[in-house]
């Protein structure tokens, strides 16, 4: 399969405009992904599906990422006049680089059976309502998968065929897998209550004898208490 680079060329004179940047992976994996913009992402994923030589007619999976703001620290070599001698010295700078999400997706060729391929499209910020192109029209096994990023991150991705949640209720607010997520000491709209959940609602309400005293019954001393 081509390289990463070569993909990025032929996708942006493929489609003109599009801006695409390769996005480093300094970890394990080692897997480089091109970054595209929201505008252009449609006619880029049709082009990564339809070229010929590429064939990538199979999305795995998609995710998200959420990335707060934070501050990056680079270190550079600058020359100094250090004790009347030019010498190169390191210098460190910081940048602050306001939080985003992203939406990640692994694409694959069953025609030539290679990949991945990993694209990413990235919101302008982590604001209320941040919107990415859905990708669904081009792979139809991205629909589940952006619901769960829509229902866990807030990113609403516009064509997508049936955008609503999938892993929480109607009426739950937020998304709980956003890194700032703080969950609520209550869940006042939860439809099955579970132990924990419960003991942190009794903190919300007044004492209920009749109920909270039978709580306490063990199937050993229920039985003691209907023997007599």
């Amino acid at each position: 399969m081509e390289t990463l680079e070569q993909i990025k060329v032929r996708a942006k004179a493929a489609v003109p405009g599009a801006k695409i940047d390769i996005v480093s992976n300094p970890g394990p994996a080692n897997q480089p992904s091109l970054l595209i913009d929201n505008e252009h992402a449609s006619a880029v994923a049709r082009f990564l599906r339809d070229d010929p030589a590429l064939r990538l007619d199979f999305c795995s999976n998609a995710t998200g990422v959420d990335w707060l703001d934070r501050t990056v620290k680079k270190t550079v070599k600058v020359k100094k006049v250090v004790d009347g001698v030019e010498k190169d010295v390191d210098q460190t700078t910081e940048e602050k680089i306001p939080g985003y999400l992203e939406a990640v997706y692994h694409l694959y060729s069953m025609t030539h059976k290679h990949g991945p391929v990993i694209i990413r499209m990235r919101t302008a910020d982590r604001a209320e309502g941040v919107r990415l192109r859905s990708l669904t029209p081009i792979w139809r096994s991205a629909e589940f998968q952006e619901r769960e990023i829509f229902d866990l991150y807030g990113v609403r991705f516009d064509g997508h065929p049936d955008l609503r949640r999938i892993l929480m209720w109607d009426e739950f607010e937020d998304y709980p897998m956003r890194k700032d997520y703080r969950e609520p000491d209550d869940y006042e709209f939860e439809p099955t209550p579970h132990d924990d959940v419960l003991a942190k609602a009794k903190q919300h309400y007044s004492p209920r004898p009749q109920l909270d005293g039978a709580e306490n019954i063990t199937p050993r001393n229920e039985a003691e208490t209907l023997n007599g």
